[in-house]
């Protein structure tokens, strides 16, 4: 997402400062290429030596006559965006008031007079964040167009996001935001059908891949609707680029969807929604003695939304198990036809789970393969369906 990047990251003096080693190699694994500057109150927390180690490249730690702020952060500088986190509630009204007392202050000074992108991830105890001079200097900010990663409250303290949230956050504002004023709903995960109390009808989806599509979404610009499967529990996700709403059970996640799509632009359809369901019991079957299972078809999403929704952008994912490129082919484009998708995204049931993927694009004349990460794969179909707008 942040191939080819420069990042700034400049650093104030939070505890949260002892987490920057890890968040720039977060930054860089995702192609970015970051230099540091520190505030004197950040270095009394972690040693520049530990940002230059993480960074692999000097850290600024005073403004001198080479003129780091301006090298970095001018009109011709290195920068493609500055990111101020931890941001803290001194160095946020320092830089709301112009003052440039610290390397970082004077950097977001030169940034924002230079037009470059400030992203800001702030982190301190909850009353300073909820003082009205921190809240006033943050709106002023926002008003510039400073965009911000907000923090985690809890245990009594803005507590800074996660490197996830913040490298996201970097990347929208770097990004070109082709889907900027879109809606789209992305459906994700399993769902689950209940055979009992205990027991469930569900796969082996993570949602990862529907995940991933909602993250590169935001990143281009549009406000994102996740409607995500719990399968047999809730997974742990970080879902900071959209609104999230659970649903348990294929008519649980088909209704959420519908009611999702009535303000939307496009439907990403990439949940593996159950195929069956059955009437369950109200109490737990005995076990050890043979039992059949009365299977009813649950309707299909993308039909259905199809049906109240005739002019909505869909897009389908279609999982085999036949191992055969022609075949997978074939079954999209079976789906996109008689649906009216824009294109299919057709993979193996063996990816499912993982963090790497193949899958196949299919449109009506062509069919590209792709390998890598579901990350990777979200970028290129954001692009193809901020093409479909075009």
């Amino acid at each position: 997402m942040l191939e080819g990047v420069n990042v700034v990251l400049g650093v104030s003096g939070s505890i949260a400062a002892v987490k920057t080693v890890e968040l720039a190699h977060e930054l860089r694994r995702h192609g970015a290429s970051v230099r540091g500057v520190m505030t004197p109150a950040a270095q009394g927390i972690i040693h520049p030596w530990a940002l230059e180690f993480a960074t692999e490249d000097d850290v600024v730690t005073e403004i001198t006559g080479r003129v780091e702020h301006v090298d970095l952060c001018g009109r011709e500088g290195w920068a493609d965006v500055l990111l101020l986190a931890p941001a803290t509630a001194n160095t946020v009204g320092k830089i709301a008031s112009a003052v440039d007392d610290t390397p970082v202050t004077t950097c977001a000074t030169t940034a924002l007079g230079a037009g470059v992108p400030v992203v800001c991830a702030p982190a301190m105890h909850e009353p300073m964040y909820d003082h009205p001079g921190v809240a006033k200097a943050l709106d002023q900010l926002e008003a510039w167009g400073v965009e911000f990663v907000d923090p985690r409250i809890e245990e009594g303290k803005a507590k800074i996001a996660t490197e996830a949230a913040i490298v996201t956050g970097v990347a929208r504002a770097t990004s070109e935001r082709d889907l900027d004023g879109r809606r789209v709903v992305v459906t994700a995960g399993a769902t689950a059908e209940p055979v009992d109390p205990v027991r469930v009808l569900t796969n082996r989806s993570s949602g990862k891949m529907g995940r991933a599509l909602a993250r590169a979404c935001h990143v281009q610009g549009a406000d994102v609707t996740l409607v995500h499967g719990t399968g047999s529990s809730k997974p742990a996700v970080d879902t900071h680029y959209a609104d999230l709403v659970w649903a348990e059970r294929a008519e649980e996640m088909l209704d959420a969807t519908l009611d999702a799509c009535e303000e939307a632009d496009a439907l990403l359809s990439a949940a593996a929604i159950s195929d069956f369901t059955v009437a369950a019991a109200r109490e737990k079957l005995r076990s050890g003695e043979a039992r059949t299972l009365d299977l009813e078809p649950t309707p299909k999403l993308i039909d259905t939304v199809r049906e109240r929704h005739p002019d909505l952008t869909i897009v389908g994912f279609k999982t085999e198990t036949s191992g055969d490129d022609a075949s997978m082919v074939e079954e999209a484009r079976r789906i996109m036809s008689r649906a009216g998708l824009v294109f299919v995204v057709a993979n193996d049931a063996s990816v499912m789970g993982s963090e790497e993927t193949r899958a196949l694009v299919v449109s009506t004349d062509a069919a590209d393969s792709f390998v890598g990460s579901k990350l990777a794969l979200g970028v290129e179909i954001a692009d193809r369906l901020a093409a479909v707008f075009d």
